[in-house]
This record gives C-alpha cells, structure tokens and sequence, in this order.
C-alpha cells in the first residue's frame, strides 16, 4: 500500500470515528418519555371522545398498551383520516395507531406492520331509500370518507357500475349525518362502525342493511419507513398482544363477538 493510500484510509477511518452515532426513533421515544400516536377519534369504537371529551376506543387503548410496554406516557393526537400520513411525515406523530389499511401505495411512503386489527364492511342506508342490499346501491347517490379503503373500493364500483354518484367527505361524523340527513342514500363503512353509530342515537334514519362484498381490511400500525428498529418493536408488540389474550380482552370490551383473525389463509399463520 503506498503512502498516499494509507493517508487516504486513515483519514477516512478517523473521519468515520467522530461522526456522531445516530439514535434511532425506538431510541427517541424512549429518551422523550411519550409516544405520540396519530388516532382517529370520529371513528368509533376504535376512537371517540367520551362525555368528558377524553378520547376512548380500541386504538386509544391500543397506544396506551404500547406505550406502557415502552415504558413512556402515551399522547393521543386527535388525526383525521386524510391527516394520518401527513401528521406522521411533518413530525407531529411518532406511530399511527388510525385503524390504517396496510396498501401497497401507503408503503411507498411509510412502514407498516403486520395487521393488528381486520375489518369486514357493511352497508348503511337512509331508512328511505329503499335501499336493503349492496347491490340496490347502484344509480344511487352513495359515499364515504376520502381517502379509507371502503371509500377507494366503494368509489370503483360507482364507476364499474357507470350509473350513481360517489362523493367523499372529510370524516366518518360527516358521513353518517348525510345518510341521515338523506343527503346520501347509503354508505360503506367498517360493520363495527356502522353498527356503533347506528346504535348511538346521533343519526336517526337509517340502519345498517347488508354486507359489502370487499375483501376484508386489514390494517397496520405505521411509522417512518426507514426506522426499521422501531418497526421490529411494533411487529413484536403487535404480536405479543395476540399472544398475551390483550387483542382479544380489547375487542370484547370495544366490540364484542368472535373476534376477527389476523392471518392470511396461505400466505402467513
């Protein structure tokens, strides 16, 4: 080796040496004391606000879990659905825990986990519309919240069918109240959010008529996707929470029946 490239490798080890070592996010969180986590909370029962205005739901109990297991104090960022990813990407949120359909488009700009929760779809319509299955949904005027995966499915068929009108709103809260209202003939939307607000009271008018005949919704926890330390985490808690009984204790206390599986028949168990 001459001189000048042993210069050069010394120099370069020496250069290596004193950059500082970088911490990664799981790190950052535990340095910090808190979790901030990204929940949606006009989505009930995985997120809503209770008579005194603090949040409640399977996902707000879900970041409480994660956060105890990291052993920090959990913060709940109200997020709604169109606001989920971009919280993430500005910084104002640490992990999503926002009920999120784990697309392939989606991870294209975030990590997902393995699903820890699975959503099948129903169909709400204003008790007016005559409406009483998916498929009396054609030439109607139907619609759900931008950006979900039952607005992305719905949205297509509208299209397939070429007759109807699609229009999508901001959150789940405005979507009920315009089936309600009549302003929407009917929606599609997660059986378990149907079936809560139908049962509230908040939107007379209208019950929850059939199934949607979309794929089940699987949906992930989500975090920056480069921070593979931390995803590692997610995917083991999400994990542990199966094995522990906590997936299943939460599901009966938020929903309540058989709860849903989270493995994909010949893909993963």
């Amino acid at each position: 080796m001459t001189t000048n490239v042993y210069a050069i490798c010394v120099a370069a080890c020496l250069a290596l040496s004193a950059a500082p070592a970088h911490a990664d996010k799981l790190d950052d969180i535990i340095s910090s004391g808190v979790l901030r986590c990204a929940v949606v909370l006009d989505f009930p029962p995985m997120g809503s606000r209770d008579a005194s205005n603090n949040p409640i739901g399977f996902d707000v109990d879900y970041c409480n879990d994660l956060a105890a297991a990291l052993g920090v104090k959990a913060e709940i960022v109200e997020t709604p659905f169109p606001e989920r990813i971009p919280a993430l990407m500005s910084g104002r949120v640490d992990v999503g825990v926002a009920s999120t359909s784990d697309t392939l488009e989606r991870a294209k700009t975030v990590g997902m986990t393995i699903p820890y929760f699975a959503f099948d779809n129903s169909v709400t319509a204003n008790d007016k519309s005559g409406i009483k299955s998916f498929e009396d949904l054609k030439g109607k005027t139907v619609g759900a919240t931008a950006g979900t995966y039952e607005a992305i499915a719905l949205e297509a068929q509208v299209k397939a069918w070429g007759a109807g009108t699609f229009r999508p709103y901001q959150t789940q809260a405005d979507v009920f109240l315009a089936v309600s209202q009549g302003h929407l003939d009917a929606t599609v939307s997660t059986s378990t959010v149907a079936q809560a607000n139908v049962k509230s009271g908040n939107f007379p008018g209208m019950s929850v008529v059939g199934t949607a005949p979309f794929d089940i919704d699987y949906v992930a926890l989500f975090t920056l996707r480069d921070e593979y330390g931390l995803l590692n985490y997610l995917n083991l808690f999400v994990n542990q929470q199966v094995r522990t009984g906590r997936y299943a204790a939460l599901y009966e206390k938020w929903i309540g029946g058989d709860v849903p599986d989270l493995t994909v028949n010949g893909v993963y168990r």
